[in-house]
């Protein structure tokens, strides 16, 4: 298991746990972040900036801080 924080651009990974506080757990719950669902990484900005992450058809910015919180499973090949 390792954190979305770590995911390379254009890896696909599956929600493995969401690990905050409540309000923190409640804000990515609203957003559409739920163990078992696919997702991938579509950009980063600069200087340890924000990422761009797809969920389905949805993306979705977050802050590093923030996904430091979702632990996620890569698929083996």
């Amino acid at each position: 298991m390792q954190l979305l924080s770590h995911l390379n651009i254009g890896q696909q990974a599956i929600i493995s746990a969401i690990e905050a506080e409540e309000s923190l757990f409640h804000r990515l719950y609203a957003l559409g972040f739920r163990v078992g669902k696919p997702l991938s990484i579509i950009r980063r900005a600069n200087f340890n900036g924000p990422l761009q992450v797809r969920l389905g058809t949805t993306d979705v910015i977050l802050r590093n801080a923030e996904a430091a919180h979702i632990r996620i499973n890569t698929p083996k090949n």
